[in-house]
C-alpha cells in the first residue's frame, strides 16, 4: 500500500503551525448517516437545503459543517430531533450556544451576518438556542471521502475518545489539512490541533475547561486568517503564556509571501510578529492520491515586543 499523505507529512515533520481553517464562527448540523466529499449537498441532508446555506454563508465569517455521534454511520433512522450548536472565536467574545430543531430548514431562518459578528441572540431566538453548559466540544474530522486519512485515523480516534468517557466528542465532516489528520477542533475557543492522540486531546479539552490554551500541535485559532494564527502561536510560546482570550491579532500589515503581523495582550503588551510564507519542500501530496505539491508554510521569522516608544511613534 502506498503511503498516505499524513504519514509522509509526519516523516518530513511538516510544521502544523498556521494550518487551521478560517472561520469566526462554526456553525454545526447534526446529521448522520454517510457523507459524501462536499456533505452539505451529498449526505442524507436535503441537498437543496444544503446548496441555500452554503450560498447564505458565503461572505458572512460562518462556517458550516455536519456532525454526528461516534460510531458505524450505515443508512441509519434520521433522529426525530438534531442537535445544533453555534461556536464564535474571537477572543474576548468566545461563546458555545446550542439547540435542537425538528426541522434542519430552520438553520435558513438564522441571521448569519449577525452570527459571524458575534451576535448570538438571533440563534436564540429562532431556534430557542441556550448558551452551552456542558463540556467544550471536541470536533474530530473523519470524513474518508475527502480524504482516506480523515477516515483511517479520524474515526478510531473520535471512537477512542467517545468510548473512555469523553464528553462533547462529535465527528465533523470538514476542517482542512488532510494531511495533518487525526484533526481536531476544539470549541468554544477555536483553535484545531493536527497529528492528534486521545492522551493529548483529552489534555487539550481539560486546559479549556481552566481557561488554557494547549500549544502542542496547535494548528492555530480560527479566528484568525493563517499568518495570525502562527504570530500568535509565536507569541504564546515565546513568552509561555496559555491563558485563554488574553491574546488577540490587531493587525496584519503585508500580503503573501511576508506580513507583520501585530499581537496584543489584553495586559497593554504588543509584539510584532515577522511571518513568511514557504514552500514545503521536497514534493508531498496535499491530500491522498493528488499529485505531488508544495504546500504554503507559515514560517515565524522574528518575535519582537514593542515598547511604548515604538507604539508611539
Amino acid at each position: 500500500m502506498s503511503s498516505t499523505c499524513s504519514t509522509v507529512s509526519r516523516e518530513l515533520d511538516e510544521p502544523v503551525a498556521g494550518t487551521a481553517a478560517t472561520a469566526r464562527t462554526w456553525l454545526l448540523l447534526e446529521q448522520p448517516g454517510p457523507w459524501g466529499a462536499k456533505a452539505l449537498t451529498s449526505s442524507h441532508l436535503d441537498p437543496a437545503l444544503g446548496r441555500a446555506l452554503e450560498a447564505a454563508a458565503k461572505g458572512t465569517g460562518v462556517r458550516i459543517a455536519l456532525i454526528r455521534r461516534p460510531g458505524r454511520h450505515a443508512d441509519s433512522r434520521m433522529p426525530a430531533t438534531r442537535r445544533v450548536y453555534v461556536a464564535h472565536t474571537v477572543p474576548g467574545n468566545v461563546w458555545l450556544h446550542s439547540a435542537t430543531t425538528t426541522d434542519p430548514a430552520r438553520l435558513l431562518d438564522l441571521d448569519l451576518a449577525a452570527l459571524g459578528r458575534g451576535e448570538a441572540a438571533g440563534f436564540d431566538a429562532v431556534l430557542g438556542g441556550a448558551p452551552h453548559a456542558g463540556d467544550p466540544l471536541a470536533l474530530v474530522c473523519t470524513n474518508g471521502k475527502r480524504d482516506r486519512c480523515c477516515a483511517l485515523l479520524g474515526r478510531p480516534l473520535a471512537a477512542e475518545l467517545a468510548s473512555s468517557g469523553v464528553e462533547g466528542v462529535w465527528e465533523v465532516t470538514h476542517l482542512g489539512g488532510h494531511r495533518f489528520s487525526p484533526t481536531v477542533l476544539v470549541l468554544p475557543y477555536g483553535y484545531a490541533y493536527g497529528r492528534a492522540e486521545a492522551h493529548a486531546v483529552k489534555e487539550v479539552l481539560h486546559g479549556v475547561q481552566e481557561g488554557r490554551v494547549v500549544t502542542e500541535g496547535c494548528r492555530g485559532c480560527s479566528a484568525w486568517e493563517r499568518p495570525g494564527q502562527a504570530a500568535e502561536l509565536a507569541v504564546r510560546r515565546a513568552v509561555r503564556e496559555d491563558a485563554a482570550q488574553v491574546l488577540s491579532v490587531v493587525r496584519t500589515e503585508g500580503e503573501a509571501p511576508h506580513w507583520e503581523v501585530t499581537v496584543a495582550h489584553v495586559d497593554g503588551r504588543r509584539w510584532r510578529v515577522e511571518v513568511a510564507q514557504g514552500a514545503s519542500r521536497p514534493p508531498r501530496p496535499e491530500s491522498c492520491g493528488s499529485a505531488l505539491g508544495s504546500p504554503a508554510r507559515m514560517d515565524v521569522l522574528d518575535v519582537r515586543a514593542l515598547t511604548p516608544a515604538s507604539l508611539a511613534g
